[in-house]
């Protein structure tokens, strides 16, 4: 575990990479709005006022009219226009997570207007089967294909959106309507996402983004278990690499933590904690063969999984159990698929 203190340090380090228009970069420069909004909420959780409100002005600032956020800004330019769904999504996540922390209805009134758009830009790339596909290009035409751990990750965004909308009086029933469809083919229907089964997101997302619980998440953790996981280092970013990084690592802790395996959560928390900095920053990964960080770079999206995953362990904030509550109260069977009901 780290101390309230390391947590704030840790917070520290992400804000002191942002930029002065408020935009959280990559190391490589670029800003995208997924990976922006895990750093705000990180911030959120150390108590960061400023860099926060000046990191939802750089969302607001940069939202095109259809509700999304091109691909990779640098510099403000977007040099990727295609707009990803679950970039947009998150913002959902990212607002709702504000609320449960500050308490600060105000905040979440102004900013409702971003999310809203956000979300039904989402809702609106979602096929009839019910998979959300990846992207509208930057022509305006929507992906061939959905990805599992994006899906995952809207899934978690549209339950948030919903718990928002219902906070402010302004209910989106749709919204849960497109969450009930895509939590089943989440569970049901592996058919309908590419193939990126090497990657470990595409193993736990499922769990964390709350599509998938009970027996079934059980079954698929334990089942790429030991392909992933790397005792005492943290977990594999692919499987055929032997690299483990900290952002993955700290997800499948707060998967894990959802589903109340709590010992395990913890043992992989710490065992990622090699990755820590002298100035609270941590390294991307390791590549254990030949003993090295790699890439070599210290990234504010670790740091910032760092963060939500200490706040889930410790209860640090009103919002340690987001990804906790991400999933349905029910299992929902939509009408004309023959399938088996999903589990939860």
């Amino acid at each position: 575990m780290i101390s309230r203190e390391q947590v704030v340090r840790t917070a520290e380090s992400i804000a002191a990479i942002q930029r002065e228009d408020g935009g959280v970069p990559w190391p490589e420069g670029h800003v995208d709005a997924w990976n922006h909004i895990e750093c705000l909420m990180a911030m959120t959780v150390a108590g960061l006022d400023e860099p926060v409100r000046k990191g939802y002005d750089w969302l607001a600032g940069h939202q095109r009219d259809d509700g999304s956020w091109p691909m990779k800004l640098l510099d403000g330019v977007a040099i990727e226009a295609g707009g990803e769904s679950n970039h947009a999504a998150y913002v959902a996540v990212g607002l709702w997570h504000h609320f449960l922390v500050t308490g600060e209805r105000s905040f979440a009134e102004r900013r409702w207007p971003m999310a809203k758009a956000a979300l039904d830009y989402v809702a609106g790339l979602q096929t009839e089967r019910g998979e959300i596909v990846w992207e509208r290009d930057a022509h305006g035409q929507a992906a061939a294909y959905a990805l599992l751990t994006g899906c995952s990750s809207i899934h978690q965004g549209l339950r948030c959106g919903v718990l928002l909308a219902d906070e402010l009086g302004d209910p989106q029933p749709h919204w849960e309507l497109a969450a009930d469809r895509l939590a089943h083919v989440l569970a049901a229907h592996p058919e309908a996402f590419a193939d990126k089964s090497r990657f470990s997101m595409d193993w736990y997302y499922p769990v964390l983004g709350g599509a998938v619980r009970g027996a079934q998440a059980w079954e698929s953790l334990e089942r790429e278990w030991a392909t992933f996981v790397v005792p005492g280092l943290g977990i594999r970013c692919v499987s055929d690499q032997p690299w483990v990084t900290g952002a993955e690592t700290c997800e499948l802790a707060l998967a894990l933590d959802a589903l109340g395996d709590r010992g395990r959560a913890a043992t992989l928390f710490g065992d990622m904690q090699h990755l820590r900095h002298e100035d609270g920053s941590y390294w991307t990964g390791w590549q254990f063969a030949n003993r090295k960080h790699f890439p070599h770079e210290r990234s504010g999206y670790t740091a910032a999984a760092v963060i939500l995953a200490a706040d889930a362990l410790d209860g640090l904030t009103g919002a340690s159990g987001i990804f906790r509550d991400a999933a349905a109260l029910t299992a929902v069977q939509p009408e004309g698929c023959g399938c088996a009901p999903a589990h939860r």
